[in-house]
């Protein structure tokens, strides 16, 4: 499974998906993309997208892109409150449902 951290997503955070192919948006080459563009160019190649990014499901129409969104919802985007949220997100990776937001919280 093939899964995108937003770049407002602390990189570190990918070392925590052991046995999964995590890539960051910088790593990408795509930093500074808009949303809709930084969604349709991820469908292509990931099956997840994660991002602390709340309103991205209310300004964008995710059912028109192929990739699941995973938005986590935690007190900052610090890794120490990123962290604890990662167990959730690997129990809900790959049922996610492409098209639609799938909101992780503490």
């Amino acid at each position: 499974m093939k899964v995108l951290l937003d770049e407002c997503v602390d990189r570190k955070l990918a070392r925590e998906f052991v046995g999964y192919d995590v890539k960051t948006v910088p790593q990408m080459g795509w930093g500074g993309v808009k949303n809709a563009q930084l969604l349709a160019l991820a469908e292509a190649e990931f099956d997840n997208f994660i991002t602390v990014d709340r309103n991205l499901s209310f300004q964008q129409n995710l059912p028109q892109f192929d990739i699941a969104v995973i938005v986590l919802q935690a007190p900052s985007n610090r890794l120490a409150d990123l962290k604890p949220l990662v167990p959730k997100v690997l129990a809900v990776m790959a049922t996610a449902a492409k098209g639609k937001a799938t909101v992780i919280t503490v």
